[in-house]
């Protein structure tokens, strides 16, 4: 018979903040926060806007192909990671999502613990270029 477990919260007992997973295999335990993703987003790129998100407050518009996510609660370090995708619907050119540490001067992706920036380039990556979607995924430690 299936059970259903109805809670508000869930605290561990040695740490409050922290809870363990009995992963695949019954053999390893997986910390649950540690594999839930603290922030995300869905952009329309073209105008811009968040078609959906979860701790993201804002988007900022940097320029040609080059967006500024906003962090509703700041992650705790900026050396979290990051991974996304972009694309234009109904077209055949591919986008290339950049999403790396590294010197805003020349246009590299830059985390900070209040936002991350977004670079996407053109299918040949030479050229920064808008595409209609941009989506982003963000896994790290809230402060």
């Amino acid at each position: 018979m299936a059970s259903q477990l109805k809670v508000d919260t869930i605290t561990g007992v040695t740490t409050a903040g922290s809870i363990s997973v009995t992963g695949e295999g019954n053999s390893t335990t997986t910390n649950l926060q540690q594999g839930l993703a603290k922030a995300w987003f869905n952009l329309n790129a073209a105008t811009p806007a968040l078609r959906d998100s979860f701790n993201i407050g804002s988007i900022t518009d940097e320029g040609t192909g080059i967006y500024e996510g906003n962090f509703t609660s700041a992650l705790s370090n900026a050396n979290y990671s990051a991974s996304g995708s972009a694309s234009t619907k109904g077209s055949t050119n591919s986008y290339t999502n950049i999403l790396t540490t590294g010197d805003e001067a020349n246009s590299y992706g830059l985390h900070t613990t209040a936002s991350i920036r977004v670079n996407t380039y053109s299918q040949n990556a030479t050229a920064l270029s808008d595409p209609s979607m941009v989506q982003a995924n963000i896994h790290g430690d809230l402060a």
